[in-house]
C-alpha cells in the first residue's frame, strides 16, 4: 500500500498572508513557505502576526525541508520564528534572491540555517518527495512554482503568479513545464487565489513604465516614489526612467536599501555607477534632477514616507513643486493609514499620484482568465484554492467548477484542515491545531492580552486604590484613577459617585469577604461595573488595588 498524502494549510487560506502549507507522507514532512501577516486595525500594539507552528513543533523530527516559493514577507517573514521554535536547523530551499533576502532576515535574529540555492527546472529529492522548481512571473524576481512528486501522484503548487508576457527581466513563466505535468497527469493543483474576484488578465509590469514616463515628463521638481522594498522590478523601472530623464536617485529606508544592495550583488538590479547617491549628496542637486525612492507605501507610521508627510523627517521637507507617487496597491486594512498620508502630503503642497488616479501599480497576481488558463494547463484531478480570504477561495472554486472539475473534487480548506489523498479518493479527515501568534517586540502575546488591549482601547480603565488597616477600615483612599474612561478634572461627579459606591459596598460586606482580598476585589469590581453600566452604558476595565497597612 502506498502511504497516503496529507496536505495541511497552517495559514494562507483564511487571510492574505501567513502562507504556510504542510505536505505529510509516510514519516516525511515537507513545508512550503512560512509567511507573516501585518496587523489589522483590531490588533493594537501588535507588530506582526505569524502562524501558530504547534503542529510542526510536535512533529519536528519528521520535517525534512522548508521550500520558499519567493521572497515576499507573506511567504518568508515567519521563517526566523519557525526556526526559533523548532530549535534545530532544517534545509531551506529557494532561489538566489529569495535566500539572499532571507539571509539578511536571519542575521537580524542571530540565526543560522542550511540554505540551499536552486534554479528553475532543478529537481531535488526530499524524503519521499521529488520536487521540481518551475519559473513563474510575479511582482518579485526569482519566483517559482513547485511540482511535487509523491507516492500518490504529482502535486502542483503555483506559488504566487501571473502570466506576464513582457516581464521586466525577460524571464517568462515556464509554460512548458506546467504543461508537462498536465500531460503527465496531475493529482492535485494548489493555486494562488488573491485576484480570483478580478476579471480578465492582470496587466504586465511594463505597463507601469508608461505611467512613470508620463509622470516624469510632467514633473518640474523632485519626484518621491514609495513602493514595496521587495519589488525589484519596480525599482528597476524607476531607475531606468530616471536615467532616461537625466535624474539621479537615492534610496531611503532600511529594508529598501538592504534589498537593493542584495539585488545588485546578485545581478537582479542593474544600475550604472554614479546613479545611486547618498541622501546628503542628492539633496544638493537641482530639484529637477532628483528622484527619491522610499518605503511607506502602506502608511506604516515609522516609514520614511510617513515621516516626510508629517514633516518629521530630518532632511526631506515637502516643497510645493514635489511630485509624490505611491506605486503600490493599497493592502486591505491599510486604506485609512494611506489616506492620512496622502492628505498630509496634499496639505504640504505636493502633487500626489496613487493607484486610484493613475496606472502607477499593477498586481503581481493572476486574474480570472489566467487562473483558468493555469487550470487548463494542469488539468488536475483535485483542486485546492490557496492564498486568499474565504471569498477569494470561493470565487476560485467557482472557476474550477466552470472548467469541469467536479464539485466533490474541489476542497476549500480552513487553516488546520487535513486533506488526505489515497487510492480510494480525497477527503478532509481531521484537524490539527492552527491559529495566529501575535508578535509584540521580540515575543508573542496571548489572545487574552489582545482582548484586554481592545477593551482598553474601546472603554479605558478605572483603577481603585485603597490601603486598609484592618478588614473594613480604610486608612488610605479610596482613590479612583481613570485612563481612557473619563477625564478626572472635568468629571469629578462620576469619580465621586464611584467612591461612594465603594464606601457603601464596604459597609454592606460581611467580615468573611472583607478578610479575603480576592473576594473583596471581585465584589468591588462587580459593583462598580454595574454602576458604570447603569450610569453611562460603558464597560471600562476595572482594576481594584488593595494593600494592607
Amino acid at each position: 500500500m502506498k502511504p497516503p498524502l496529507n496536505i495541511i494549510p497552517l495559514g494562507g487560506v483564511e487571510e492574505i498572508g501567513l502562507n504556510c502549507t504542510v505536505f505529510y507522507c509516510g514519516d516525511d514532512i515537507l513545508v512550503v513557505d512560512a509567511g507573516l501577516m501585518f496587523p489589522e486595525d483590531d490588533m493594537p500594539g501588535v507588530d506582526i502576526v505569524v502562524p501558530d507552528f504547534s503542529y510542526l513543533i510536535e512533529n519536528k523530527d519528521r520535517i525534512r525541508a522548508l521550500i520558499l516559493t519567493h521572497g515576499h514577507e507573506d511567504h518568508t517573514g515567519a521563517v526566523p520564528f519557525l526556526l526559533e521554535e523548532l530549535q534545530r536547523e532544517i534545509p531551506i530551499y529557494g532561489t538566489a534572491l529569495t535566500l539572499g533576502l532571507l539571509r539578511e532576515k536571519l542575521s537580524e535574529h542571530s540565526l543560522k540555517a542550511e540554505l540551499i540555492t536552486v534554479r528553475p527546472r532543478d529537481r531535488v529529492s526530499i524524503g519521499c518527495f521529488e520536487v521540481e522548481f518551475i519559473r513563474v512571473t510575479h511582482s518579485i524576481v526569482d519566483g517559482v512554482g513547485l511540482a511535487i512528486g509523491t507516492p500518490q501522484g504529482y502535486v502542483v503548487h503555483t506559488g504566487d503568479f501571473k502570466l506576464d508576457p513582457t516581464p521586466v527581466d525577460g524571464e517568462l513563466l515556464d509554460f512548458n513545464r506546467f504543461s508537462h505535468y498536465g500531460d503527465s497527469g496531475t493529482l492535485l493543483l494548489l493555486s494562488d487565489s488573491t485576484n480570483a474576484e478580478k476579471g480578465g488578465f492582470t496587466y504586465s509590469e511594463k505597463e507601469v513604465r508608461r505611467a512613470l514616463e508620463e509622470i516624469f515628463s510632467r514633473a518640474e521638481g523632485r519626484i518621491i516614489i514609495a513602493t514595496f522594498a521587495s519589488n525589484i522590478h519596480r525599482i528597476q523601472q524607476i531607475v531606468d526612467v530616471s536615467l532616461q530623464h537625466g535624474r539621479k536617485i537615492s534610496l531611503c529606508g532600511k529594508s529598501l536599501v538592504s534589498n537593493a544592495k542584495i539585488a545588485l550583488e546578485l545581478g537582479y538590479l542593474r544600475m550604472p555607477e554614479g546613479t545611486w547617491l547618498r541622501l546628503q549628496d542628492i539633496m544638493s542637486l537641482p530639484d529637477e534632477q532628483v528622484v527619491l525612492i522610499t518605503t511607506g507605501s502602506q502608511g506604516e507610521p515609522m516609514s520614511v514616507l510617513s515621516r516626510i508627510a508629517m514633516d518629521e523627517h530630518k532632511e526631506i521637507k515637502i516643497k510645493p513643486s514635489d511630485t509624490v507617487v505611491l506605486s503600490a496597491k493599497m493592502i486591505p486594512g491599510n486604506e485609512r493609514a494611506i489616506g492620512r498620508i496622502i492628505n498630509h502630503l496634499f496639505k504640504r503642497g505636493a502633487s500626489v499620484i496613487y493607484e486610484k488616479v493613475s496606472e502607477v501599480h499593477v498586481s503581481g497576481h493572476a486574474s480570472k482568465e489566467e487562473l483558468k488558463l493555469m487550470m487548463n494547463l494542469i488539468r488536475p484531478r483535485y483542486f485546492v484554492p490557496v492564498h486568499g480570504e474565504y471569498r477569494h477561495l470561493s470565487y476560485h472554486a467557482m472557476l474550477a467548477r466552470k472548467q469541469g472539475i467536479p464539485q466533490e473534487n474541489i476542497f476549500i480548506l480552513q487553516n488546520g484542515d487535513v486533506l488526505t489523498i489515497n487510492e480510494e479518493g480525497a477527503s478532509v479527515t481531521g484537524q490539527v491545531h492552527a491559529g495566529r501568534v501575535f508578535i509584540d517586540g521580540k515575543g508573542g502575546i496571548e489572545d487574552m492580552v489582545l482582548r484586554d488591549r481592545r477593551r482598553l482601547a474601546h472603554d479605558g480603565i478605572v483603577l481603585v486604590i485603597m490601603g486598609m488597616e484592618k478588614p473594613g477600615k480604610i486608612a488610605i483612599g479610596p482613590d479612583v484613577v481613570s485612563k481612557g474612561f473619563v477625564l478626572e478634572e472635568s468629571s469629578p461627579d462620576v469619580i465621586n459617585e464611584i467612591k461612594g459606591v465603594i464606601l457603601e459596598q464596604l459597609k454592606a460586606l460581611d467580615k468573611e469577604v472583607l478578610e479575603d482580598s480576592t473576594l473583596l476585589k471581585a465584589r468591588l469590581r462587580n459593583n462598580i461595573k454595574k454602576f458604570i453600566q447603569k450610569r453611562m452604558n460603558r464597560r471600562p476595565m476595572i482594576v481594584p488595588i488593595i494593600f494592607e497597612i
